[in-house]
């Protein structure tokens, strides 16, 4: 197997790229966006496995996976069960045995773990992959490396072909000459701003009245000094965030949109179809000026600034109400469940003394104008590595055992979806409890033949979700009629969809990979100076153009340059 080329400035800059998650969230979302409960693999490391048979078909024994958080079938809910059912199913599918390796890495360093594996190592070593989950904008930094596998005509030659509804998802992934080198299986998803609602009804507002960023701030300020949630003891805040922007995850304002409106720190493409540098724009001082009065007015969680999605999230649905906030921006559609969730699992209530539960604010005005609505991120991808030897034999089976069974619409896409049957779902008789003898007690009771999600099995008192893919944002339906009627997930996957625009496409070229790292840094290190006052927006553009201008003027160039 030929060995790879890679600068050490890609190295550097993959150490910088997080995928969204988390995750989307990303995880999600989430979420398609998210990051990892758990790190390590269901099954160990193995070297990668597979042979060339006699009739020159090559056989794939072993297939090792590297993914992140939005694989929520983790080692300790029930990863082992999937690992066994895919490998049964899959193993009847293709006609021989295969193992599932499968190593998830936490969200905080997957990138730069990536790319020190796939750097130094290559396929046939132990623990390098033969399929992994990528980003958008990570996928175009490797996709000219060498490192991953022109799956285009694989993708065309899919079984799952003839059951795509979506199919702009993935040819909007092809290059310029027609190479396609990552494979979504859904759409990207978003975030969107959630506000508790017994903080709203204590100060005597609803959704209806919050259009414009002046409402919005007014509702921040009396979060904060209007004792929203009954206690009678200050520390209140108006929002919380997961930083004040992402540098190094697109689409980087997604967890402060009603700040940032249509600002973009980062290279975009503009509506003249123009690449530009958005943290040069005069639209990043207006943000930073908007965070700046946010944080002196201390409507803006401080912890904002060093948070990550984890701890954002964690203090929003926390029952400790000394330190707690009225408004968090997230992911859509799974995770109005998981976050309404937790807060019935904290025993949060309102000042009411009720629980506490969600309202969704849709986009306000100058989000409207500027981009249209919340930005619906570029969709997360896999991607096989190629080993160079110039024969597809072994990615073409990597592809048929992996990504066309994760769409087979049956058993496999199930899997994906739900998780293991019987650990995750069943279409079994049965009746259970969730928080027993709470004021939050939930029964459910589901008769045989009903399809129906189970307890978590980390957390019976929370029901199930999904495992990696999200029924409602697959680019092929599942065909067996197994839907998860949560009417939260529908509602907010529904309320994204009726308020969302795609996000402008990640950017990618040379220069921009070997600097990224370095500007992703110092916007981080700018943004939070001038957020909290130590330095002027004014002061943190122009240190940004005195030292990446003429580098920023090269990436820009580049960018128009790979237009014509």
């Amino acid at each position: 197997m030929k060995k790879k080329l890679v600068s050490l400035m890609l190295v550097a800059a993959m150490a910088v790229t997080a995928l969204a998650g988390c995750g989307g969230g990303s995880t999600s979302g989430g979420s398609t966006s998210g990051e990892s409960t758990s790190g390590g693999s269901a099954s160990g490391e193995s070297t990668s496995g597979g042979e060339t048979a006699a009739n020159g078909e090559y056989v794939l024994s072993t297939l090792n996976i590297i993914v992140d958080g939005t694989l929520t079938a983790t080692v300790d809910a029930g990863q082992a069960e999937f690992v066994a059912q895919w490998e049964k199913a899959v193993s009847e599918r293709i006609g021989h045995d295969i193992k599932l390796n499968i190593t998830q890495l936490d969200h905080s360093d997957y990138a730069g773990t990536v790319s020190r594996t796939l750097t130094t190592g290559q396929p046939g070593d132990a623990g390098y992959p033969d399929a992994l989950i990528m980003s958008a904008s990570m996928l175009r930094q490797y996709q000219n490396t060498g490192l991953l596998w022109n799956l285009a005509d694989a993708y065309d030659n899919a079984e799952f072909q003839s059951r795509i509804t979506l199919p702009n998802i993935n040819l909007n992934l092809r290059t310029s000459d027609g190479k396609q080198f990552g494979f979504a299986p859904t759409y990207g998803n978003g975030c969107v701003t959630y506000i508790k609602k017994g903080w709203l009804d204590k100060i005597g507002k609803t959704v209806d009245d919050i259009k414009t960023f002046d409402d919005y701030y007014e509702v921040l300020k009396a979060f904060t000094t209007e004792d929203p949630d009954g206690n009678g003891s200050a520390g209140t805040y108006g929002v919380i965030a997961a930083g004040f922007a992402k540098y190094d995850e697109a689409p980087y304002i997604n967890y402060m949109p009603e700040f940032w409106q249509g600002a973009y720190p980062n290279f975009y493409k503009n509506k003249d179809g123009v690449w530009v540098d958005g943290f040069a724009e005069d639209a990043t001082i207006g943000a930073l000026t908007r965070l700046n009065q946010g944080y002196k007015d201390g409507v803006i969680d401080p912890d904002t600034e060093e948070a990550g999605t984890k701890q954002a999230r964690e203090k929003f649905f926390s029952n400790d109400q000394t330190t707690s906030e009225g408004v968090f921006t997230y992911w859509a559609g799974t995770w109005l469940r998981t976050l309404t969730d937790n807060l019935e699992k904290n025993e949060v209530k309102n000042a009411a003394g009720e629980p506490e539960t969600l309202v969704q604010l849709p986009p306000i005005q100058e989000i409207k104008d500027t981009w249209g609505g919340y930005l619906n991120r570029e969709a997360p991808t896999w991607v096989i590595t190629d080993d160079g030897d110039g024969n597809d034999a072994r990615e073409q089976a990597i592809f048929d055992a992996l990504f066309e069974t994760m769409l087979d619409g049956d058993v496999v896409q199930t899997l994906w979806t739900y998780g293991a049957e019987g650990v995750h779902w069943s279409t079994e008789a049965e009746e259970f409890t969730t928080n027993p003898g709470a004021d939050n007690e939930k029964k459910y009771s589901y008769a045989d033949g009903e399809f129906h999600l189970k307890q978590s099995p980390n957390d019976p008192n929370t029901l199930w979700k999904k495992n990696h893919l999200d029924s409602v944002l697959v680019i092929a339906p599942l065909t067996n009629g197994f839907v998860s009627d949560d009417p939260l997930i529908t509602e907010g996957n529904q309320f994204f969809t009726e308020n969302c625009v795609d996000a402008p496409a990640a950017a990618s070229c040379d220069t921009l990979t070997e600097y990224e790292a370095d500007i992703a840094s110092k916007k981080e290190e700018l943004v939070n100076k001038a957020t909290v006052g130590e330095i002027t927006p004014e002061e943190a553009v122009q240190a940004y153009i005195d030292q990446f201008g003429d580098i920023s003027a090269q990436i820009c160039e580049e960018l128009n340059a790979q237009e014509g």
